[in-house]
Parts: structure tokens; sequence; C-alpha cells
């Protein structure tokens, strides 16, 4: 291992102490019982989900979300593939992965890993940024910054008892502000950002999940061609707008299943042709199948 993927090593005191406040249910428990690989959902609000994953060897094959990821390694060595490279976070770093940039995920050793991750959809951190600027990129993946760490360490202890909106507010402006302060442009804001034509775009697709929008449509609503639309669209929200309205379309899915759908009859209801066309898309997403998502998320 090399010496960048080790830099920021905190051990394990100082801003996990925050985590390990949450109810007893949660991280106390888990990072001493390594028995089974679990997927605790922790949260789906509009625009912010909260994970909390444990497992041993390889967890998630090569998948793309369509959020920002920003994650807390907890116990054990998260290593992943990231933009070419093979990285590794230790307990004390934060890893962020940019909207739509391929990854994986697994156990670096035999004792198994446990971490967090927040994913926030990319409009809540223009909506944070005011809307000024390009969304924040931020280079390296494993992010050392005792001050951002236990900013997160408080929301994610937050984040388990259903917070108030003004929580949520306060935690979407940290992050963005932490994304921007680790991103390759952190200067002055530029006053250039998020149209009202892409918002409105955007909106639409978010409220015609079920069935296919054609580019005609958008068009209209934007009042521009389908590949400026294209092109602006993912400039403002880091993805493209047929991935964004899948996207939306797995969200809907993951719902009903937590509903009690069965499988085929939650890829139906939320606008997939069928079952295998509803476990390839999210396969591509999340890196595991639906059945396997399941059956984790249900331990």
């Amino acid at each position: 291992m090399s010496d960048n993927s080790l830099r920021g090593y905190v051990g394990e005191t100082g801003p996990d102490a925050a985590i390990a406040k949450a109810p007893s249910k949660g991280l106390e428990r888990s990072c001493s019982d390594m028995t089974g690989d679990r997927l605790r959902l922790l949260g789906g609000l509009s625009g912010l989900e909260h994970i909390e994953a444990a497992f041993r060897g390889d967890g998630f094959s090569p998948h793309r979300h369509d959020t920002y990821g920003i994650g807390v390694t907890l116990s054990g060595v998260q290593t992943f593939s990231y933009r070419g490279s093979r990285r590794a976070s230790l307990p004390g770093n934060i890893i962020v992965l940019h909207p739509d940039e391929l990854h994986d995920g697994a156990a670096g050793t035999e004792s198994g890993l446990v971490y967090r991750m927040i994913y926030v959809a990319p409009e809540k951190i223009a909506d944070a940024l005011g809307h000024c600027g390009v969304l924040p990129f931020v280079a390296d993946p494993v992010v050392s910054d005792a001050t951002f760490r236990g900013q997160l360490g408080g929301a994610l202890a937050s984040l388990e008892e259903e917070p108030s909106e003004l929580a949520v507010d306060g935690i979407l402006a940290m992050i963005a502000d932490g994304l921007r302060r680790h991103s390759d442009d952190p200067g002055s804001r530029v006053q250039r950002g998020v149209s009202a034509a892409m918002i409105a775009c955007r909106e639409h697709l978010a409220s015609n999940v079920v069935r296919d929008v054609p580019s005609q449509e958008l068009e209209e609503i934007a009042g521009l061609d389908r590949y400026t639309i294209a092109r602006q669209f993912r400039r403002a929200f880091g993805t493209s707008p047929h991935r964004y309205l899948v996207m939306r379309r797995l969200d809907t899915a993951r719902r009903f299943i937590r509903e009690g759908f069965g499988l085929a009859d939650a890829a139906y209801a939320a606008g997939f042709a069928d079952q295998a066309h509803f476990t390839r898309h999210f396969r591509r997403a999340y890196g595991i199948t639906p059945g396997r998502w399941q059956a984790l998320s249900s331990t």
C-alpha cells in the first residue's frame, strides 16, 4: 500500500467519537460484529441517502451512481478502483466519489470493512452553492481533513434520528463547502450556473419516471435543441438526462421493494420493461443485483 493511500489516518478516536454517539443499534454493534455482510439503509430523504455497509472480500462490482458519494471508513481497509487507479482508505479518511464515475468496492484485509456513505444529488450541491460555477470536482478520492471528518461525524449521528429540515439544510451546506474546499477549483465563485431551463428539464424528468420521456418534450420545455440540453444538463447535474431518468426509476423501484413488493412487481411499477431490464440497470448503478440488495438490506 502506498504512502499516498495511508495519509490522513487518525486511528480509532477523534472525529469518530461523534459517530459513536449514534443509537446502540448502530455503529458500536456493527464495528464489533463482522460475522456477515450487511447493508443498513439509514435514511432515504429526497436527494440525500445514507447507508452503512459491512462486508468481507469484494462487496460491489464496478458501477456508477448519479450522485456524489461522501463516505467515512469506520473499521478495516476500504479499497476501490477509481479513475484508473486502485485506492485505499483507512479509518479517519473521507472518500469522495463524483457523479457518474465508475468504481467498485472491497475490503482490503481479511478482518473485513465497515463504512458509512452519504449519497447527495448534484442538484442539492448546486442549490447549496447558490447555483454558482460548475459542480465541484475532488480529484483525490481519499481526503484527509480532520475538520471535515468531524463535521461528517456529527452529520452521520444526526441522520440516525430523522433530522429536521433545518438540520438537513445544514448538512448539505457543510458537505457542499467541504467539496468546494477540496475541489480542483476552490477559488472565487463564478457567476455562471444552472439555468432555469435545466432545472425545468430535471423537474419534468423527476415527475415522469415511470415512462420514457422523448427528447422533444425537453426541447419544448427548455427552448433548446436536444444536443445543447444534453451538454448543459451534464454540466449542471453530473449526468445525462436519460441516466437521470433511469436513476430516479431505480429509486422508485427500491422504495417499492422496501414496501414489500416482489422484484418483478417493483420493476414493472417503476417503469422497467421487465425484471431482466431492471436487473441490468440496477447492477450497473449499485454493483449488486436487486435480489442481493434486498437480502443485504433485510439483515
